[in-house]
């Protein structure tokens, strides 16, 4: 933990987009750092949650040191990325992140690496990106996702997942109640960027309610590609190291059966095996509730600590 930088308060990213075919646009933040002689290994790509967006990962992108070239994307239909009707597949989702580590600078020349980290739904696309990059993805992190079959972790099936992430109307009745709504989650870690990225997930309408930004075809497509998700044969393919970073108690057991099975896929596979740190009582977001732990585990497997 001593080799996480305090977090950098006057750093602001740049706005940026990559075009994919047919000409949808998908915007990522470029936190910068990595230039110059001071450049230290792989860059990083962070990659939010379902209904999220890039800005949930400015705890950890404010503790990346200068020697770090470090860009949080926004998932297709999230965030300032284009929202097509269609493309909401394994192949796609993994298609955009090559094109934002590439439009981005991270991967440039022929010996370039990038870690991947995702939260959530954003676990599972780095999971497919990594598989798809081989060589070229130096390390995945999964940020509590990832390493499960959403239809077994829920014990929902898709439509009645769907039907489940509609927030109570008190939430939403303005941006005062959603904000504060928020903010209750752990008024302890609320600030400035908690703000900003609660603001990112929603729009403000004439009438002062809000209404969530992920457009309801988006989140509709993602969460379909969700429960189409093997994490077995994907995190199998995946030639890289791969962390897992698990918030919450599991008293069921049922998680931490899950990331061991994912574990020995990938022993099976010929692969290293998942390390894994739990945070007991802790929120999903733990960018949020310990973005140190969690830019650890990101420099970690980075090689900026060592393995």
């Amino acid at each position: 933990m001593e080799h996480v930088p305090p977090p950098d308060r006057a750093a602001e990213p740049d706005g940026f987009v990559v075009v994919v075919e047919p000409g949808d646009r998908i915007h990522f933040l470029d936190w910068g750092g990595g230039a110059g002689p001071g450049e230290d290994g792989p860059g990083i790509l962070l990659i939010h949650g379902l209904s999220n967006t890039a800005w949930s990962w400015s705890p950890v992108a404010r503790r990346v040191p200068p020697s770090r070239h470090v860009v949080a994307m926004d998932l297709r239909g999230h965030g300032l990325s284009d929202a097509p009707t269609d493309g909401y597949d394994a192949a796609i989702f993994a298609g955009d992140v090559l094109a934002v580590v590439e439009g981005s600078g991270l991967l440039t020349a022929a010996d370039d690496r990038v870690v991947l980290a995702g939260h959530g739904f954003g676990a599972i696309v780095a999971a497919w990106a990594a598989a798809e990059m081989g060589e070229r993805c130096a390390g995945l992190v999964l940020v509590d996702g990832g390493w499960e079959s959403i239809e077994a972790a829920s014990g929902m099936e898709v439509d009645e997942f769907l039907r489940g992430l509609d927030e109570p109307p008190e939430v939403m009745r303005s941006m005062t109640a959603y904000l504060a709504d928020r903010e209750a989650f752990d008024p302890t870690t609320w600030d400035a960027d908690q703000e900003r990225a609660a603001r990112a997930t929603v729009v403000e309408t004439h009438a002062g309610k809000v209404v969530p930004s992920t457009r309801p075809h988006a989140l509709e497509g993602s969460v379909r590609a969700m429960f189409r998700y093997d994490p077995l044969e994907t995190l199998a393919e995946v030639t890289a190291p791969v962390d897992a970073l698990v918030a919450g108690h599991d008293e069921s057991g049922e998680r931490a059966a899950a990331l061991a099975a994912a574990s020995a896929a990938r022993a099976h596979a010929g692969r290293s095996r998942i390390q894994a740190a739990s945070f007991d009582r802790v929120g999903h977001n733990l960018m949020r509730y310990r973005p140190d732990a969690v830019s650890a585990a990101i420099l970690s497997i980075a090689g900026e600590t060592g393995r």
